[in-house]
C-alpha cells in the first residue's frame, strides 16, 4: 500500500496526469472530442493491429533510452546516441554483406560489430572529457555528426545499391535477418533489448559498481572521496551506452527492410525520445522500462488518432513536452506545506530509487 501510495503522489504520476489534462483542453480548444482521441491512441497502440508495431517501436525506443539511462544514473549525458546508433547500423550492414559465414554466424556477428562500434565511438567522447577536458555533452554531441555523415557517404557511394534511387545498401544476403515472431514485425532484438534492461536492474540494484554508479550520480565529490574513480567510470559507462545504442542500430539493420537505409535510423527521433524516456524516471531500470514503452504508445497510436480523428499525431509530441515540462518544475521547485517550504526529493542530479 504504502509502494502505491509514493507512487500515486510521485512527480513523475502528476507530471503525466497534467500533460493528459492539457492535452485535453487543446483537443476541447480545437473541437475534438478528448476520450474520441484519446481512445484512437489505446486502441491503435495496443488493439490487436497496433501492439506489433508498439512492440517494434519500442525496442529501438527502449534501446535507446537504456543507452542514455546508463551514464545518466552517474551524472553523465551522451547526446551522442544518434551517432553511436548509425555507426553500429552501417557496420552491421558491412558484416552481414561481406563476411563469408553462415546466415546464424553472419547475424551474430553482425550485433557484436554494431555493439563493438558503438562502444567504440562513444569510448572516444569519453576520452575527449577525460584527456582533453571537453565536457561530455559537447564531445558526444558533436561527436555524432561525423558520424553520421560518415555512414551517410557509405550508403551513397561506396556501399549503394546499384540501380536503385535511394540512398541505401544493398540488402543483406537471404537468411542474415533477425528471427521474427510469427507474421509480425517484432523481431529477436526485442528480447535482447530486454535482456539488456535486465542486466541493468541487476547491475544498479545488486552489485558494487551499480552502488558507486548511483553514488556517483547524488554526489561525484562524496563518491571521490570514497574511492570511486571518476575518470575510468566515465569511460566504462560510455562504452556501455554507446554499445547499446550500436546494438540498436544493429537490431534496426537485421530488421525489415534488412539493410541500412540512410536516415531511417535517425529519423524516428528515438535517440531524443528515449532521452525524454530517461529523464522521466531519472534513469532508474524499471522506470526506464515503463517510461519507454509510454512513449512508444504515444509514438505509434498518435498515428491511429490522426487516422480516426483528424487530430494531429503532433498532439503526442506536445503531451511529451508538457510531460517533461511538469517534472522538472515538480523536481526543481519546493512544495509548501503548512506555510513552510519543503525541499522535494529528488533535488538531486539523479533521484535514487524508482521513479515509476
Amino acid at each position: 500500500m504504502a509502494r502505491i501510495t509514493g507512487a500515486l503522489r510521485s512527480p513523475v504520476t502528476f507530471s503525466i496526469l497534467a500533460g493528459l489534462v492539457i492535452g485535453a483542453l487543446f483537443l476541447v480548444g480545437t473541437g475534438a472530442d478528448p476520450f474520441a482521441a484519446y481512445g484512437a491512441v489505446v486502441t491503435g497502440a495496443l488493439g490487436a493491429d497496433g501492439i506489433g508495431a508498439t512492440l517494434t517501436t519500442g525496442t529501438s525506443v527502449l534501446g535507446m533510452a537504456l543507452a542514455l539511462a546508463i551514464p545518466l544514473r552517474a551524472g553523465l549525458i551522451n547526446l551522442g546516441g544518434d551517432g553511436q546508433m548509425v555507426l553500429g547500423g552501417i557496420a552491421a550492414a558491412v558484416t552481414g554483406l561481406y563476411v563469408p559465414l553462415p546466415a546464424p554466424l553472419a547475424v551474430v556477428l553482425a550485433l557484436a560489430a554494431g555493439i563493438a562500434a558503438g562502444a567504440a565511438y562513444a569510448a572516444v567522447a569519453a576520452l575527449c572529457e577525460n584527456r582533453f577536458g571537453v565536457p561530455l555533452l559537447v564531445s558526444s554531441l558533436l561527436l555524432s555528426y561525423p558520424a553520421t555523415a560518415f555512414a551517410s557517404y557509405l550508403a551513397r557511394y561506396p556501399l549503394k545499391e546499384p540501380g536503385s534511387s535511394l540512398p541505401q545498401t544493398r540488402r543483406l544476403p537471404e537468411g542474415v535477418a533477425l528471427p521474427v515472431f510469427g507474421s509480425s514485425t517484432v523481431t529477436l532484438g526485442l528480447l535482447l533489448v530486454v535482456l539488456a534492461a535486465v542486466v541493468y536492474w541487476f547491475v544498479d540494484r545488486r552489485t558494487v559498481a551499480g552502488y558507486e554508479i548511483r553514488m556517483t550520480g547524488l554526489n561525484s565529490r562524496f563518491a571521490a572521496y570514497a574511492g570511486v574513480e571518476r575518470k575510468g567510470l566515465t569511460l566504462r559507462l560510455m562504452a556501455t551506452s554507446g554499445g547499446i545504442a550500436g546494438l540498436v542500430g544493429a537490431i534496426g539493420v537485421l530488421s525489415f527492410p534488412y539493410r541500412f537505409l540512410d536516415g531511417a535510423l535517425t529519423a524516428p527521433g528515438y535517440t531524443w525520445t528515449g532521452l525524454t524516456a530517461a529523464l522521466l524516471a531519472a534513469a532508474a531500470p524499471l522506470g526506464t522500462v515503463l517510461a519507454a514503452f509510454f512513449f512508444a504508445v504515444l509514438q505509434v497510436g498518435g498515428l491511429a488518432m490522426e487516422r480516426t480523428t483528424e487530430v494531429p499525431r503532433e498532439l503526442t509530441q506536445v503531451l511529451q513536452a508538457i510531460v517533461i515540462v511538469f517534472l522538472a518544475a515538480r523536481l526543481r521547485f519546493p512544495r509548501r506545506r503548512g506555510g513552510a517550504a519543503e525541499k522535494p526529493a529528488a533535488q538531486e542530479p539523479v533521484p535514487q530509487g524508482e521513479s515509476v
